[in-house]
């Protein structure tokens, strides 16, 4: 059965808040809590919050799901080895827990830290090397090894888990998935019905050439559902910047200049019924969900991203009251929440 995840956004929201919409998720039959990894947002005026603070928090309240990232950006201001090292320890916290979704990253989140932006086949060069690194040290090897970009002089990870975190690799082309398929434990991309086939056909060749099973395919999008469509159209616009490949790619990084020109190219109905899902019908995020999970028969899971500020835990509870049921075939989600908050209070008292 498709697994459905929840990400918080860092981009939008402190620590704070992101946390108390976890627990939301939690209650709404989320399967995984996690949320984006940026250090810059994607608009002005948005938050820089640190997902590895948030992370173990969200373990101490949520009680056996998944923890992850999407997606952690793996070549310029975080290590490998830090990476490697944060996430083998957020996984001994929590055994069996931890899922390190990981990309190149973009240049918002680079080039206020002074770091240089590469061109695109450098960019997959460094992103490789990196992901070489993290699997590496996750093995136990005491590494040595010149990335270009990093370096590792007989570093080991002294601190291991019983267990292997999980790696998903992000990928929004064919060479990236490529890249996914030699490294990862899964594929994670976009939700859009018409680029992923290319890009999860990609990863699949790739496993194949590198006699490794097909892993998990995660597709993503962000969602709000609310009673106002113009008023969660006003709230999520700011989004709009995250619809064009150029800004993941190119060296851009002047967040007003950015949101000037995706308001420019880019309607409203656009972002909110063919970008994100953005409505006021729960059975249009329901159709739009289905058709993504019918992208590719290999697809385990959608991940949905909460966006807009206004009113965030209201969307969530009726994802769990209007949307993840009819996704899962149950006749109610009001009963079905009923019953497993019942099931936790009788858990309780005995």
């Amino acid at each position: 059965m498709t697994q459905f995840w929840f990400a918080a956004s860092t981009e939008e929201f402190p620590p704070s808040q992101m946390l108390e919409q976890a627990k939301a998720a939690d209650q709404a039959g989320f399967d995984a809590i996690g949320s984006s990894d940026h250090f810059v947002s994607w608009f002005p005026g948005g938050q820089g919050a640190s997902a590895w603070a948030y992370l173990p928090a969200a373990g101490q309240v949520i009680a056996d799901k998944p923890l992850f990232t999407s997606v952690t950006p793996i070549l310029h201001h975080y290590h490998p080895a830090v990476v490697a090292q944060f996430f083998m320890n957020l996984e001994e916290l929590y055994p069996g827990r931890a899922v390190l979704g990981v990309g190149s990253a973009e240049a918002i989140s680079e080039v206020p830290l002074g770091l240089d932006w590469p061109g695109p086949k450098e960019m997959l060069e460094r992103f490789a090397r990196g992901l070489e690194a993290i699997t590496r040290l996750w093995d136990g090897e005491t590494v040595t090894m010149d990335g270009g970009w990093f370096k590792l002089d007989e570093a080991r990870l002294m601190t291991m888990a019983k267990t292997r975190p999980r790696m998903i690799v992000s990928a929004f082309g064919p060479d990236a998935a490529a890249i996914a398929g030699r490294y990862g434990d899964g594929l994670w991309t976009l939700g859009d019905p018409e680029s992923a086939p290319a890009v999860i056909e990609a990863y699949k060749k790739a496993c194949a050439k590198h006699d490794k099973p097909v892993g998990e395919i995660v597709l993503q999008a962000g969602f709000c559902l609310g009673d106002d469509e113009a008023a969660i159209i006003k709230a999520t616009k700011k989004w709009k910047t995250t619809q064009f490949p150029e800004y993941y790619l190119e060296d851009h990084h002047d967040l007003d200049k950015m949101a000037a020109d995706a308001e420019a190219r880019m309607s409203d109905e656009e972002f909110a019924h063919e970008g994100f899902l953005i409505s006021a019908d729960p059975q249009e995020h329901i159709d739009r969900i289905r058709q993504m999970i019918d992208v590719d028969d290999a697809v385990t899971t959608i991940c949905l991203q909460s966006i807009g500020d206004l009113d965030p835990l209201t969307s969530i509870r009726r994802y769990g009251d209007e949307v993840l049921p009819a996704l899962r075939g149950e006749a109610s989600g009001g009963a079905k929440r009923f019953e497993r908050e019942s099931d936790t209070l009788r858990a309780r008292q005995t």
